[in-house]
């Protein structure tokens, strides 16, 4: 592993000096009483403690919960209590949200904190250990046991982007399905310096930027870093990255970076960028053919299917704006309500045919909601879909996303890349909202690049644009000038964050939000 700290100091660490740390970490937590059965979370930032942790809790045949290292008290209530955590791996900082919120959390038992030598003070309670120190006498060696396919292995919480997040259950029997999209979609090579830029609280994070990729022995790189195009540019130049993964929302933000000259960094080592967390957009897309001269291969899973489902790559004609064609295993098709199949171009529910390896197990204390998700042996996403005549997969909406505006059902996300495409314009989210006449009225929001000023001028401008663009069904009704488009942390426009705020509503659960 290739570890860049936020100066872009580098660090590199062999396979066998991480098996030897996780070795530890996994004898630690047999000494504390935190071995198989139980569930332990990583609260933490980006930083070296994070790998070994999550390898040793799986290799003590414990269940994983990565967690945003800046999740509020609320977030980490909601997700500590409901799956019943008895131990939580942080930072001295994190101690008083904690401390804070102790009372709510009865299974919780220890907290190893990373950054202290000695175990906390009294008034932090006799079990806030000390990592470091436990880590210094534990045992490097480690006899792994062999392990069900059923096991449990990581929980993720939905990201909240429609409701309440839900508690996601993997099972270690997913390691074959990311070790084959590794090869087959993201096709790394042995020689290859891979990047995933998610966070290890996304799913992304852990399936593609922890596991997927040591699956396959490939040396894959960390940034420590916050978001910066000219250290992410200089990232990707100086340390020779070959196949990068990241998400929309970065590749927007880098686009719309006006004062850096992306043609000046030498990529001749980058062979391949993917994208992921929610569709790309074509104007996205075009801005890295033309600038960084490459093609951004969109991927589409979720957080409950594990792993890749659909997918552009290497080797297959780029629509942009397509999701690409599912991953040779999976069977994608389209229904309609009634749960017949759609034609071509006809939008309807994006199910995925079951069983697959890294499809999740449970929504945690919900089995309702679980069920719900099955008819047959059909996965119903909750995203609405169309599928083209040559099988190009399109994206329209979630299902609790789409606008219905006079008889019309229209697609937020064809909104917003319609509104992406006017030069003023940094972000958009698009929402329906109700009204008499039309029984949705589409709203927009729009965050302006740096020094376009707001005015009716432009406001008229988006309005005919994107009735240009797509059709007069689709005109916005209001627009709305906003500072920021509120996302989780994996990238995704909270729409219900945005329709809340547009009827002076409660928006409910903020947790997941970016700040």
């Amino acid at each position: 592993m290739r570890l860049v700290q936020a100066d872009l100091s580098v660090r590199d660490f062999t396979f066998g000096q991480i098996d030897a740390l996780s070795n530890q970490f996994a004898n630690v937590l047999r000494e504390v009483g935190e071995g198989a059965g139980k569930i332990v979370a990583i609260l933490l930032p980006k930083s070296l403690e994070v790998y070994p942790s999550i390898l040793g809790t799986l290799k003590a045949g414990s269940t994983v919960l990565p967690l945003f290292a800046n999740f509020g008290d609320l977030a980490l209530v909601d997700r500590l209590a409901d799956c019943g955590a008895s131990c939580v791996v942080t930072r001295r900082s994190a101690l008083p949200r904690l401390k804070r919120v102790r009372s709510a959390l009865p299974a919780l038992r220890v907290i190893l904190v990373v950054d202290s030598d000695v175990d906390e003070g009294p008034e932090d309670g006799p079990d806030v250990l000390s990592l470091p120190a436990r880590l210094g006498r534990a045992s490097s060696s480690w006899e792994s046991a062999p392990i069900s396919a059923d096991a449990p292995s990581v929980i993720h919480y939905t990201s909240g982007s429609t409701g309440k997040p839900k508690g996601v259950l993997h099972v270690h029997g997913a390691a074959s399905y990311l070790e084959h999209t590794m090869r087959e979609i993201l096709q790394v090579q042995p020689d290859d310096l891979y990047w995933c830029t998610a966070d290890h609280g996304w799913i992304t994070g852990t399936s593609y930027g922890i596991l997927g990729p040591w699956l396959l022995g490939i040396t894959q790189l960390q940034f420590t870093g916050a978001f910066d195009p000219d250290h992410w540019f200089r990232i990707l130049q100086d340390q020779q990255v070959s196949v990068w993964y990241t998400a929309p929302t970065a590749l927007r933000m880098l686009a719309r970076s006006d004062d850096v000259d992306y043609r000046s960094y030498d990529l001749a080592h980058l062979r391949s960028i993917f994208s992921v967390g929610e569709p790309l957009n074509p104007e996205v897309s075009r801005w890295g053919k033309e600038t960084l001269d490459r093609d951004i291969y969109d991927t589409w899973f979720q957080t409950e299917t594990g792993g890749i489902m659909i997918a552009n790559r290497p080797g297959l004609a780029i629509r942009p704006g397509s999701m690409g064609k599912p991953v040779a295993s999976i069977q994608a098709e389209i229904v309609d309500d009634a749960g017949q199949p759609c034609g071509a171009r006809v939008t309807g529910h994006l199910c995925l045919r079951h069983p697959w390896s890294s499809m999740f197990r449970e929504y945690l204390n919900r089995r309702d909601a679980y069920q719900a998700r099955f008819t047959g042996q059909r996965y119903d996403s909750g995203d609405l879909a169309f599928q083209d005549e040559d099988g190009y997969f399109w994206f329209a909406a979630r299902n609790d996303d789409v606008i219905n505006t006079s008889g019309h059902l229209v697609s937020p996300f064809e909104v917003e890349s319609a509104v992406l495409e006017l030069a003023e314009v940094a972000e958009s989210g698009a929402v329906g909202a109700p009204d008499p006449i039309l029984f949705e009225k589409i709203v927009v929001f729009v965050a302006l690049r740096k020094g376009v000023e707001r005015s009716e001028e432009l406001q008229l401008k988006i309005r005919l644009h994107v009735a240009n663009r797509l059709s007069a069904a689709a005109t916005p009704q209001d627009i709305v000038f906003i500072d920021a488009i509120p996302k989780n942390k994996s990238g995704k426009i909270l729409r219900r964050v945005l329709r809340a705020r547009y009827l002076g509503q409660d928006p409910g659960d903020l947790s997941t939000i970016e700040e």
